[in-house]
């Protein structure tokens, strides 16, 4: 079946088509949420909440692609997120308890310890120079840069003009170029210039 017609299952009320299509992207739209939020609890609950937005929403999809659709209720989701961080900040039970530098998503047990640890040390510092990005610009740098998405692509899941996610993106990557070199000493050995 392809996903044009689980996408009409789901529309007719099939839950289980609807968790195909989750099963199905449910990794990216947590890559990207985690990418924009910097940090796996929130990004998973960005995650969920979309999902379920998506479903009750989905008499509303109209075609194209469900990919894009489904991203632009993720970045919502993520700004829905980060403006309720800003007007009430906390700190997780969670963050105090365990090391938050541990996500088991992003083990490779194929490298070795020392390029573990460079790999954990070079993601600290880009997900620092990340969370330093206004909203806007941090949502196009992280789907154009970290998960390889076209200009397009990017104006359709933002639902802002070509011309607004170039200039994003440039404002962007500008602030990111000069977060990393006042930063540089952090970045590891082997990445330095």
């Amino acid at each position: 079946m392809n996903e044009q017609a689980i996408i009409a299952a789901a529309q007719k009320g099939d839950v289980n088509a609807y968790n195909r299509l989750v099963v199905a992207y449910q990794e990216l739209a947590y890559n990207v949420a985690y990418r924009v939020l910097g940090n796996s609890d929130r990004a998973a609950d960005a995650t969920q909440d979309s999902f379920l937005r998506g479903y009750k929403a989905l008499g509303d999809f109209r075609g194209g692609s469900f990919k894009s659709w489904i991203l632009r209720i993720v970045t919502n989701s993520c700004y829905d997120q980060l403006r309720v961080m800003r007007r009430r900040p906390t700190t997780p039970i969670d963050d105090l308890l365990e090391d938050d530098e541990h996500s088991s998503l992003m083990e490779d047990h194929s490298e070795s310890p020392e390029d573990y640890v460079e790999r954990r040390e070079l993601d600290g510092v880009v997900q620092t120079a990340l969370n330093t990005l206004p909203e806007d610009q941090r949502i196009v740098v992280v789907l154009s840069d970290i998960q390889g998405y076209s200009y397009d692509e990017i104006a359709q899941i933002t639902s802002v003009s070509l011309g607004t996610v170039k200039s994003r993106l440039s404002r962007g990557r500008a602030k990111m170029r000069d977060y990393l070199v006042a930063h540089r000493e952090q970045l590891p050995v082997s990445v330095r210039l």
